[in-house]
């Protein structure tokens, strides 16, 4: 017995919003989402257009925190979950910003002028430095961190060394060894682009001393063998988000590729007929390796039975609207709850990577391919998996005086 399908045409629209319906129920549909849910947020919408009205408000005055108001006033009333819906109303404002009819697109935010020059320091790190989205956030964060520890009154220009060194031991006291040198890094970076535009007169990153600190070192652990197996089992293929789950374990677990790597990862990184693909790294380095046959036989049932029909590029997709691309959090629930499937202990995905160059190592493979494989910039990075193999290094040790070896 086929199901009963919603109209759209059924759902009554009254106020300021009417002339903008149309194109909001193309866009929703473009984004995905299936006709039962289209029907759900154009009622919403009519609910918005009704309350926009009584309140003599028009269209152009919808903004984001009218909308914030809107939906707290749906949740103070009992409604439903299913009955509203925040990235409906967001889909809303980008259509009427896309129109040209909202207020608050012409609107310049007013910015103090810290803000002003993290933002600043923030572009220079993504065009200039071309770092990584999460290190810039983390960088900037830090300096901000650092501004908002100057005395009162202290602008950035009369900054001095021995205030940047305080701010450094303020920090170090409070945070672990790693913390501290991330925020030392940061620190460095932020002082040195201020330098660099002229803020300050004299480099004061030099003195943001360096931090050091006796920090646990733990050898590399991958998994093992038959805990991958289990991995790459407990996907269900015989559903889209399965046939997901286990193209995005396979990537890791036989690539190594860091999450925001299967993240970034393209149809047009693949090369079907020379058996590779592209990965878009850290810095913006672009590294070309083999296809391995599981790998490419894992993708190929996603896109042709599991990732939804979409114009965008990226090979992993959500698998519910709106449909965008998986976020670095997903790969790592991806992992985390195949690994609840498998009865193992939860691991995070770069534990995956590890279990890469662990089994490399296994097999005698030379330090600089290992390198090669995990697009390693350094072979001091590439070293630290020489550790894994515990069997060579003992016979590296020296005899205790008057014991065995």
């Amino acid at each position: 017995m086929p199901r009963p399908v919603s109209r759209v045409s059924q759902v009554v629209v009254a106020g300021p919003l009417v002339p903008f319906i149309e194109a909001y129920r193309e866009e929703l549909h473009r984004r995905g989402y299936t006709p039962l849910t289209v029907v759900n947020l154009l009622r919403q919408v009519a609910r918005l257009s009704r309350w926009l009205e009584d309140r003599g408000l028009g269209v152009e005055q919808l903004d984001a925190e009218r909308a914030e108001e809107f939906l707290a006033l749906q949740r103070a009333e009992g409604r439903h979950r299913a009955q509203w819906s925040r990235p409906g109303l967001w889909c809303l404002l980008a259509v009427l910003e896309g129109l040209g009819v909202s207020e608050h697109e012409g609107r310049v935010p007013v910015r103090s002028a810290s803000e002003v020059l993290l933002g600043s320091f923030e572009s220079y790190l993504l065009s200039e430095r071309a770092l990584a989205a999460g290190t810039v956030r983390g960088y900037v964060d830090h300096a901000r961190r650092f501004l908002d520890g100057l005395p009162p009154g202290t602008t950035l220009g009369e900054v001095t060394a021995a205030q940047v060194t305080t701010a450094l031991r303020r920090v170090a006291d409070t945070v672990s060894v790693s913390a501290a040198q991330n925020f030392r890094a940061g620190l460095r970076a932020f002082l040195r682009f201020c330098f660099t535009e002229g803020i300050l007169m004299v480099d004061l990153s030099g003195a943001a001393l360096a931090v050091t600190g006796r920090r646990r070192e733990f050898l590399p652990r991958g998994i093992e063998p038959v805990q991958a197996r289990a991995l790459l089992s407990s996907c269900d293929r015989r559903t889209a988000i399965g046939r997901r789950d286990y193209a995005v374990l396979v990537v890791l677990l036989r690539l190594g590729l860091r999450a925001g790597e299967v993240v970034r990862l393209g149809l047009d990184d693949l090369d079907w007929r020379a058996g590779e693909l592209v990965v878009r790294g850290k810095g913006s380095r672009l590294d070309r390796l083999p296809m391995p046959f599981e790998v490419g036989e894992a993708v190929a049932a996603y896109l042709q039975r599991g990732r939804p029909r979409s114009q965008r590029r990226e090979v992993f997709l959500r698998a519910r609207a709106p449909l965008g691309p998986i976020a670095v959090g997903t790969v790592g629930s991806t992992v985390r709850r195949a690994c609840r499937r498998a009865g193992i202990a939860e691991i995070g995905p770069h534990r995956l990577r590890h279990t890469l160059a662990c089994q490399m190592v296994s097999a005698e493979v030379p330090l600089v391919e290992i390198g090669q494989v995990l697009r390693h910039k350094s072979l001091q990075s590439s070293a630290t998996y020489a550790r894994v193999d515990l069997n060579t290094l003992r016979t590296l040790a020296a005899a205790w005086p008057g014991g065995a070896r």
